[in-house]
């Protein structure tokens, strides 16, 4: 609304702060918060990890976005940064780490390992991307992404956080006590995902059968 139809000078508004008037709601005010003061876990896992080191040096300077307090504990962060290769060893350790981070929370899948398995996809031991286990808010690509490319992609996070809305975010659905919990999948001679259980049944009850 502009200052000629609110008749400020009216309210005695001093001349040098009658342009300076904000006018914002709630929701707004509430995401500006979060997007400002996102902690990252303190969590690293191949060479990406150095990559998001440097981001946090003088040079490139996190603190800008309000991002330098890197948590050493999932319990006092709000997102996961999955910066490397993750291994299926390595995978149980990283949900379990997940489901202890409070809501709202958010995870950034760094560098093309994270992404999509990268150069190690057809590997035995490495996942094929942490997104078929855990949701993935932001995609940062590079082997490794440079820490421009991580600013980048935590500026796309700010952006995302500045758009939730309180009806449709999903920490603030009722009924659900923890409706984004994973469970952890079982580590064996594969991983398996517990979710594709009735998947795996019908598959076992149909070994002749389609895929």
């Amino acid at each position: 609304m502009e200052p000629e139809s609110l008749s400020l000078p009216n309210y005695n508004i001093p001349e040098d702060l009658q342009h300076i008037v904000a006018v914002t709601t709630l929701e707004r005010l509430y995401n500006w918060g979060r997007r400002s003061s996102v902690w990252p876990l303190m969590f690293g896992l191949a060479c990406c990890a150095i990559e998001m080191i440097a981001a946090q040096t003088a040079r490139y300077d996190l603190a800008r976005f309000g991002m330098e307090v890197m948590r050493p504990t999932p319990r006092q962060a709000d997102m996961l940064l999955v910066s490397g290769t993750v291994t299926k060893k390595m995978l149980p350790a990283i949900i379990r780490l997940y489901n202890q981070m409070p809501e709202p929370k958010y995870v950034v899948a760094m560098g093309a390992c994270a992404s999509s398995g990268g150069p190690f996809k057809e590997g035995y031991n490495v996942v094929a991307g942490i997104d078929k286990f855990l949701p993935v808010d932001v995609y940062v690509p590079g082997c490794p992404p440079t820490p421009q490319a991580l600013i980048a992609g935590l500026i796309k996070l700010q952006e995302k956080i500045d758009k939730q809305k309180f009806k449709t975010s999903r920490w603030y659905q009722k009924g659900k006590t923890d409706p984004n919990y994973v469970p952890m999948p079982i580590l064996g001679p594969d991983l398996i995902d517990v979710r594709r259980n009735e998947e795996f049944k019908r598959a076992a009850a149909n070994p002749g059968g389609e895929a």
